[in-house]
């Protein structure tokens, strides 16, 4: 007697069990990829903070806006910084401002003083050498403004920079806030490069299932 020579029922039952297990293993290194993706993203938003939080203390002053700092921090010059001329030294008013050197200003007051890793000098050109970059390649910014989703409030914040997936955001926001992208202090960023609508709908929910890719947030401080 000839032998079939398709499936058996125990032979399908089989690799449909493999195809199954291969699938919960991709899924689970994806979950693992992302969680690791947020828990980074949230340890540099504490760094900075710990950061902006230890310098007010010790100098009862913002970084950026340091009218003192050439004074008082080794290494910040007294001299030029960009073009118009303003010297390393903020003017004072309590607000790291967007406009000016103050916004690059900020980091290399927080690392010459010691509170921040890596060696930023200031310029009104934003590059790799006065700001940090996130892992997708854009400046972080901490200065006051009031571009964040939700009722505007001029306040100090901390954005995380654009081009970081939806998804990643909404998770952050559901670990340290309340996971509405127009509410509390951790909302969505604005930008004229980023499309609102890609990242949250209208109330408020981060995109998750369809992320947009060119999104970011800010801590409102």
């Amino acid at each position: 007697m000839q032998r079939s020579s398709g499936f058996t029922i125990i032979e399908i039952v089989i690799v449909l069990v493999v195809i199954g297990l291969l699938l919960g293993a991709a899924l689970k290194g994806q979950e693992l990829i992302t969680g690791a993706r947020v828990r980074s993203l949230l340890q540099r938003q504490d760094e900075i903070k710990t950061a902006y939080y230890g310098f007010v203390d010790r100098y009862h002053a913002r970084p950026g806006d340091y009218a003192q700092a050439s004074a008082t921090i080794s290494g910040v010059a007294a001299g030029p910084c960009g073009t118009p001329a303003a010297d390393g030294n903020g003017n004072g008013n309590q607000q790291i401002e967007t406009t000016g050197a103050e916004k690059t200003l900020v980091w290399e007051h927080l690392a010459k003083s010691g509170f921040l890793n890596g060696s930023y000098t200031c310029a009104l050109t934003v590059s790799p050498a006065t700001s940090p970059y996130n892992a997708y390649g854009e400046p972080l910014e901490l200065v006051h403004d009031a571009q964040h989703a939700g009722v505007a409030q001029s306040r100090h914040n901390l954005k995380t920079g654009a081009k970081v997936p939806s998804n990643l955001l909404g998770e952050m926001d559901r670990k340290i806030d309340d996971g509405d992208a127009t509410r509390g202090t951790f909302r969505a960023m604005l930008s004229p490069s980023i499309t609102p609508a890609d990242c949250y709908t209208t109330e408020g929910a981060w995109r998750g299932d369809a992320p947009g890719t060119n999104c970011g947030a800010t801590s409102l401080f």
